[in-house]
């Protein structure tokens, strides 16, 4: 792409986001459609949203199969619901107002290197999306999306988890990565910890695959304190949310309430040196704006967390996805 292609980038996602919050794929998902009939379907205006899938099909994002007529593409297949690989719930919540809203107020974080978000909104996220239950539901989903199965399966390829006996699982939403260990591995016994609404959310999809009689369900504040008891403990995209500062509390609280030679898992990314496009550079500026004090880290960044919070790190495996799994043992 030209500098002026990446200039004029935001404008395709800008329409991206759209097409997703109207479902227009899902409509597709049969055979192509009449703009007429998908403005009908989506309460539009036909000829502006023609123009804006003429816009994307110009991109190979949907194809105008004749005059006005379109169908999916497969860069377009993604944007469907439920299916394996659907980005459609993380398309919704990315351009969403709150998160545009911030991703413009971008230049004050890097002049402060404070939160974007927090200076418009006057809270940070989490608690934004505690008092934002529709919002806070668009975040659930993304994070929960159809995308993840693909995940979790590549995490149970990636690491050997069968001599773990009790995995503690913190931060750990709604407990589908978990729920998938223990389908993977039936001898081994969970905990999910986290906020105390969202385990009263995760009750039923816990049932729904048959490991809750090997899942207790805790309810908490991992600055607080953390389940005791387990050998393992899990932070599947936790410790990218925080400061150094809040991320060792939460570590701490982890090497305070685990067993003696516990291990501790870390699945976040691990930003390499050189100039190479990974896309955990650009989270990394996603965490500066949105997250308070949050930030990808480094390999020598996780080193200096896990030292001084009482862990050595042992081994780095580098998945299938940008995200490693990263292990620590704990020292006395």
């Amino acid at each position: 792409m030209t500098v002026t292609q990446w200039v004029h980038a935001y404008w395709v996602s800008r329409l991206i986001y759209v097409v997703a919050k109207l479902g227009i794929a899902d409509l597709l998902k049969d055979g192509s459609q009449h703009c007429d009939a998908l403005a009908a379907a989506t309460n539009t205006h036909s000829d502006s949203l023609y123009r804006v899938l003429r816009a994307l099909a110009s991109i190979g994002i949907f194809a105008e199969t004749q005059s006005r007529y379109f169908e999916l593409t497969p860069l377009a297949d993604c944007l469907q619901s439920d299916i394996p690989g659907s980005i459609r719930a993380m398309t919704i919540l990315r351009g969403e107002e709150h998160y545009y809203k911030s991703w413009g107020n971008l230049m004050y974080s890097v002049e402060t290197g404070e939160n974007a978000f927090e200076d418009l909104y006057g809270m940070d996220l989490f608690e934004y999306n505690e008092q934002n239950p529709i919002r806070g539901k668009i975040f659930d989903e993304a994070i929960s999306s159809s995308k993840n199965a693909y995940a979790h399966a590549q995490f149970i390829e990636a690491y050997d988890f069968s001599s773990i006996d009790k995995l503690v699982d913190i931060g750990g939403g709604k407990g589908r990565l978990l729920a998938a260990i223990l389908q993977a591995y039936p001898t081994m016994k969970g905990v999910l910890f986290d906020h105390p609404d969202v385990i009263d959310r995760a009750k039923d999809s816990l049932e729904l695959v048959g490991i809750s009689d090997r899942c207790q369900l805790v309810g908490g504040d991992f600055f607080e304190a953390v389940p005791a008891g387990g050998d393992t403990y899990l932070l599947k995209n936790v410790l990218h949310n925080w400061n150094d500062v809040r991320a060792k509390e939460i570590l701490r609280h982890c090497h305070q309430a685990m067993k003696e030679q516990g291990r501790l898992l870390v699945i976040d990314s691990v930003i390499p040196a050189g100039n190479d496009f990974y896309l955990s550079k650009f989270m990394d500026i996603n965490m500066l704006v949105m997250c308070p004090g949050g930030r990808e880290r480094t390999e020598a960044e996780f080193q200096d967390l896990f030292t001084s919070t009482g862990f050595k790190l042992t081994k780095i495996i580098q998945t299938q996805l940008e995200v490693s799994i990263i292990e620590a043992i704990k020292q006395e």
